[in-house]
């Protein structure tokens, strides 16, 4: 995600660019925000009682903050003031969000499952994604089985939006990691 936001500020003055850039970025910020509430958040419900519960709602709280700005991002034009503004602010938000998460959340997690329970949540969690909406629905629920159902609905629509918006290409994405 921050590579992309990276590339994205980088392309500042180059529209198409930034275009490409911000369409991978919503598109991993959306899959990976669905994969987390289908998955993992459910598993910390289960395995931390009232500590996971809390840390769940929290999580799904500063996604639908993301979604939110995700789902606004889309009428403003790549390039403008307005969408690099919504972008900046939704790096703002998952900065601080992801850390939380990855300093806190998974070890208090993983601790719970142990290591191969862990191993297995965590292949799920990327089997899920691959069946995720790839874009923002704020309006949309954000628990099972009500999500579930919900991102079946809109992730072929949001793939045949796809297929008609423009994404970085695949030697674009190697050099960024090289």
């Amino acid at each position: 995600m921050y590579t992309y936001y990276d590339q994205y500020v980088k392309s500042a003055g180059d529209a198409d660019a930034q275009d490409r850039w911000s369409r991978q970025l919503i598109w991993e910020v959306a899959r990976h925000a669905v994969g987390e509430e289908l998955v993992v958040y459910p598993l910390m419900e289960k395995h931390l009682g009232v500590q996971g519960q809390k840390l769940a709602n929290e999580d799904r709280a500063d996604h639908n903050k993301v979604k939110k700005l995700l789902y606004d991002i889309e009428s403003h034009k790549p390039g403008s003031q307005q969408h690099g503004a919504i972008l900046k602010s939704v790096m703002e938000l998952l900065r601080p969000h992801n850390e939380s998460e990855e300093q806190n959340d998974l070890p208090l997690l993983t601790k719970a499952l142990g290591e191969q329970a862990s191993g297995e949540a965590a292949a799920n969690f990327k089997r899920t994604k691959k069946f995720a909406p790839t874009r923002a629905h704020p309006g949309a629920p954000d628990k099972p089985p009500f999500e579930t159902f919900a991102g079946l609905m809109a992730a072929p629509i949001d793939k045949l939006k796809d297929t008609f918006a423009k994404f970085p290409t695949e030697e674009q994405k190697q050099d960024v990691k090289n």
